[in-house]
């Protein structure tokens, strides 16, 4: 049975780098020689994303489109294509150009020779400032230090996996998703392939600060109990000091002569004590609020349209499963 290829492009607001990401990502797909279909994630795009998208379409068979219903996040937009993906091996990247498709067909010869997962890690980061540098790497640093597996420094979500890995990762059913964690937490042969990001083609980045803490947090908590483990230490080293300020309070009170406490000490107190609990609070909340948002129990994603699978709505995998 000829080998089928998938390529997962999820897009937002991507007009400007569009037609450049489809005619060299063709282009390197078409030396490699095998049958491949590339699926374009509309994921809610604002612009003249998905109207770009259908010109491709209609002057390309092996171009497909899912368009969301509204934007639900790169990680939803990415798990949409792996849900729709046919291939024997499905290749997961971005449409700004940092990454390039040159490197799919190396990633295939890696497959090839028995990896179930073939992951690109950055060695140069070029165009990015240095605060995001210094930051993502204390991320996966954290990260790593608080998780029960190890994820790969450096690492975004282009890779490429196989079929079987795709599954999985499909009966996942966690909404707030952080791949390539979930990725490494699957398992099979990994193989790592250092290569070096170029710039933005065009456009701007759509991971700006604020984004880029909640999908830090999202890794975290999804693959970590350990900031509610800090809880009960903080809680624990409050009642601690607690202790301790009430025996010091009896020693004033029996060997001095000062009959009334200051007022700083209180003061200090329970700043000390309301902070501890807030902190213990918000860390309990967020695992809380995650357990609230899965037993609502809300598809990850809703599919709008599709473009160019034929004269039918193609299969989801659970839908294929039956």
């Amino acid at each position: 049975m000829p080998l089928l290829l998938s390529v997962i492009v999820p897009c937002f607001n991507e007009e400007e780098v569009i037609f450049a990401t489809h005619e060299r990502l063709f282009a390197a797909l078409n030396r490699i020689g095998c049958g491949f279909e590339v699926i374009y994630i509309n994921d809610g795009s604002r612009d003249a994303t998905l109207a770009k998208l259908l010109q491709l379409s209609n002057k390309s068979d092996s171009t497909r489109i899912i368009s969301l219903a509204r934007n639900f996040g790169h990680q939803a937009a990415v798990s949409a294509g792996l849900e729709y993906a046919q291939g024997d091996a499905i290749v997961v990247i971005d449409a700004d150009l940092q990454d390039p498709p040159e490197l799919i067909e190396t990633m295939l010869e890696k497959w090839r020779e028995g990896h179930q997962v073939v992951y690109a890690q950055r060695q140069e980061r070029a165009g990015e400032t240095a605060f995001k540098k210094v930051t993502a790497n204390l991320f996966y640093r954290i990260l790593n230090a608080l998780s029960d597996i190890e994820i790969p420094r450096n690492v975004g979500d282009f890779r490429l996996i196989d079929r079987r890995v795709a599954d999985v990762i499909c009966k996942m059913p966690e909404h707030h998703r952080f791949l390539r964690g979930m990725v490494s937490w699957v398992g099979f042969s990994q193989y790592a392939l250092p290569y070096a990001r170029d710039a933005r083609h065009a456009g701007a980045t759509k991971y700006p600060l604020r984004k880029m803490l909640t999908f830090a947090s999202d890794g975290i908590i999804s693959f970590s109990t350990v900031p509610l483990r800090l809880a009960i230490w903080g809680g624990m080293f409050s009642a601690g000091f607690a202790a301790l300020l009430i025996v010091y309070a009896i020693a004033v009170r029996v060997l001095t002569h000062i009959w009334v406490s200051g007022w700083t000490l209180t003061i200090i107190a329970i700043a000390f004590f309301s902070g501890v609990q807030l902190v213990a609070l918000g860390m309990i909340g967020s695992y809380v609020g995650r357990i609230f948002e899965e037993a609502k129990g809300r598809p990850l994603f809703v599919v709008e349209n599709f473009h160019g699978f034929g004269s039918s709505a193609p299969l989801s995998r659970s839908q294929r499963l039956k």
